[in-house]
């Protein structure tokens, strides 16, 4: 089955873009008017995050949300078979330099970001890093085997991008630095942790308290990483633009949580320039802190049940 639907995909794949953006306007007609899908989510995550603008102001974001969203999956099949001349045409990346820099004296990097554009496309950040240089794709597998194999492939369009579970992350990190190999790490952190793995709420978006992960952080400090945040852009359909937006080279040295925290302050400068490319469709905010006091305690720095 998995096969079946790879070769399926790549098929698709192989149509332009123009095509397949095409489809994707036909996609946006269902999952928006006919199907409806998570519309509820959507609209209360917006008017949450912009108590400030008008119903047509979020009706307005919402619409171009739900037309981005429909070419998100068919940009990301087509990383299945795009030419690296038609990816270096349409994926333009800022600060490679900088980054090149930082593996010239020895320092790995970790690049964090967010749910923002086309984040399937980050994973060819390689493209424009010599041929040497490692890029590990952290995710999380998901559960249907067969399209967990298909994003496996999207995710390995560049010979030197490996996509690696999360649980593998430092398994990876130390045998590269035993092999003597520089790498760069991507961490998309913006995800809603289960109530076992909060440990810092942060304002985000209009929401006083919003739960983080912190793991990528502590991982950064103990491979005592450079740390990048990626900045995505669009700027006309089928482009995109990433920039390295420099966090700090000294981990070690900020606060508790501190890097985390500046993260989230970027994404939402970058969220809000343009709100309609964030993934509005997560219930980021279903888990609150009142809720959180409530049932649970933080013993020894784990979280636990209240008896």
């Amino acid at each position: 089955m998995s096969k079946v639907i790879y070769y399926l995909f790549y098929g698709l794949s192989l149509l332009p873009l123009r095509v397949l953006y095409a489809v994707a306007d036909f996609e946006y007609l269902l999952i928006y008017h006919v199907f409806r899908y998570r519309r509820g989510v959507v609209r209360r995550n917006l008017t949450g995050s912009f108590p400030e603008k008008s119903m047509e102001e979020i009706r307005h974001i919402e619409r171009g949300f739900y037309h981005w969203f429909a070419d998100y999956f068919f940009e990301a099949v087509k990383l299945l078979s795009i030419s690296d001349e038609e990816l270096r045409r349409r994926f333009r990346i800022i600060g490679s330099d900088e980054v090149e820099q930082c593996f010239r004296e020895g320092q790995d990097v970790a690049a964090i970001l967010g749910h923002y554009c086309n984040w399937e496309w980050l994973s060819c950040v390689g493209i424009d890093l010599p041929p040497e240089r490692m890029t590990g794709l952290i995710y999380h597998p998901l559960r249907n085997k067969s399209f967990d194999n298909l994003f496996r492939a999207i995710r390995s369009h560049e010979a030197n991008a490996v996509p690696i579970p999360k649980k593998d992350i430092l398994r990876y990190l130390v045998d590269y630095k035993r092999r003597g190999l520089m790498s760069i790490f991507g961490y998309i952190s913006d995800q809603a942790p289960k109530w076992e793995n909060i440990h810092l709420w942060l304002p985000f978006l209009n929401h006083e308290a919003t739960p983080v992960f912190t793991g990528s952080e502590r991982i950064m400090r103990k491979m005592n990483d450079a740390v990048f945040y990626v900045e995505m852009s669009r700027p006309r359909r089928g482009y995109y633009t990433a920039t390295y937006k420099l966090i700090t080279r000294r981990p070690n040295d900020m606060p508790p949580h501190a890097i985390i925290a500046r993260f989230f302050e970027m994404l939402e400068q970058t969220i809000r320039r343009e709100p309609r490319y964030y993934l509005w469709t997560h219930n980021r905010w279903k888990r609150t802190k009142e809720e959180f006091d409530r049932r649970f305690e933080v013993i020894d720095g784990k979280v636990r049940k209240k008896s």
